[in-house]
């Protein structure tokens, strides 16, 4: 339609949460995220330039508990995006099986790439080749159901003067790397080179 009515304008979608119906029971957990992450993934692919989340910090679906004003697994998952994820989506080749792999040029790096890879499998890991050095965050969470998440292993949350905690990543050497089960990872890889990225 946008090509049809207006082509070269910008796509925005304008509301992206479990708004339907009041939202579902597993909309601030992390179960959601990968449905957050996949769908940004997907939208970008899709030439969509800005999305919106509903809401901030009003109901279930929100990235922030209105009660508690802690962060919700999908904030963590959006500010990584924010930090990692350039403008300029790649082509990752086709999603296959129950692992989806998104590539953008890096944020504020030029030349550098960032991978997300969404492990789906709640029982086996996936694994990528990487040829460069890279930066790695894993989110993952004790149970899918959980409304808190971690970094590398580490329980993401504010402190106790309200700052966010520095989202460090792990360095990872070039080959194999396996991503557990159920996770979400971010792979920033500064060195790739890629000529779209300059």
């Amino acid at each position: 339609m946008r090509d049809r009515f207006a082509p070269g304008a910008p796509i925005w979608i304008t509301e992206m949460a479990q708004t339907a119906c009041g939202g579902d029971p597993w909309a601030a957990t992390f179960l959601d995220t990968f449905r957050y992450v996949d769908q940004l993934g997907r939208l970008a692919r899709q030439d969509v330039s800005i999305v919106f989340h509903n809401t901030l910090a009003a109901s279930d679906y929100a990235l922030i508990d209105d009660r508690t004003w802690q962060p919700r697994p999908n904030y963590w998952a959006a500010l990584l995006w924010r930090r990692l994820m350039g403008e300029v989506v790649l082509d990752a080749g086709e999603q296959k099986g129950d692992l989806h792999v998104y590539a953008h040029c890096q944020k504020g790096k030029r030349g550098g790439v960032t991978l997300v890879a969404v492990n789906l499998s709640t029982t086996a890991a996936a694994y990528l080749h990487l040829h460069r050095p890279s930066q790695r965050y894993t989110l993952t969470a004790p149970e899918l159901e959980s409304t808190s998440v971690r970094l590398n292993g580490r329980a993401l949350a504010l402190s106790a003067n309200d700052r966010l905690p520095a989202l460090r990543g792990q360095s990872v050497k070039p080959g194999n790397i396996a991503l557990p089960p159920a996770s979400i990872t971010y792979l920033a890889v500064p060195g790739a080179a890629n000529p779209a990225c300059r």
